[in-house]
C-alpha cells in the first residue's frame, strides 16, 4: 500500500471513529498532497509524499514556535499534536552514527574536498536520507567535514 493510500485510509478510519482532531488534521495533509499532484500534473510517488510531510511538519513547528511566542497555548497544543500525528507517518529515523557514516560515503564517492562541492553531496545524500534524517542537520555536519573542522 502506497504512503498516499495509508494517509487516505487514516482519514476514513478516523471519519469512522469520530476523531474530528486527527481527521482534520489527516485531511490538511491530504490537500497538501492533492495540490502537488495537481501543481506538478503527475501522481506521487512515496518519496513525493514523504518530502511534502517533511514541509508540513516544518510548518508546524514554525507555528507551534510562533503560537508559544505568541501566548497561544491552546493553539500551540493543537498544532504539536499534528505535528506529532504527521511525524509519524515519516520513514525510520536514522541514528547519528548511520548520518555520519552515510555521510562520510557521499564525501568519499563524489571526491568532494572543498565546502564548494557541498552542491554535490547534498544531491547524493538527499536520495537516500529524505524523510529519515533532518536534512539541515546533515547540511551542517557536510559543511563541517568539507571545511576541516
Amino acid at each position: 500500500m502506497s504512503l498516499k493510500q495509508r494517509v487516505n485510509d487514516d482519514v476514513k478510519a478516523a471519519m469512522r471513529g469520530g476523531d474530528a482532531r486527527r481527521r482534520d488534521a489527516l485531511r490538511l495533509l491530504l490537500a497538501a498532497l492533492q495540490q502537488r499532484e495537481v501543481d506538478e500534473r503527475k501522481e506521487l510517488t512515496d518519496a513525493d509524499v514523504v518530502a511534502v510531510i517533511e514541509r508540513v511538519i516544518k510548518q508546524r513547528r514554525e507555528a507551534v514556535a510562533q503560537f508559544e511566542k505568541g501566548g497561544r497555548q491552546d493553539l500551540a497544543q493543537k498544532e504539536q499534536y499534528e505535528l506529532d500525528l504527521l511525524q509519524g507517518y515519516l520513514p525510520q529515523a536514522m541514528s547519528d552514527a548511520e548520518i555520519a557514516t552515510a555521510v562520510a560515503d557521499a564525501i568519499a564517492t563524489t571526491g568532494a574536498k572543498a565546502p564548494s562541492d557541498m552542491g554535490k553531496v547534498m544531491g547524493a545524500l538527499k536520495g537516500k536520507l529524505a524523510g529519515r534524517a533532518d536534512m539541515g542537520k546533515i547540511s551542517a555536519l557536510v559543511k563541517s567535514k568539507l571545511s576541516g573542522s
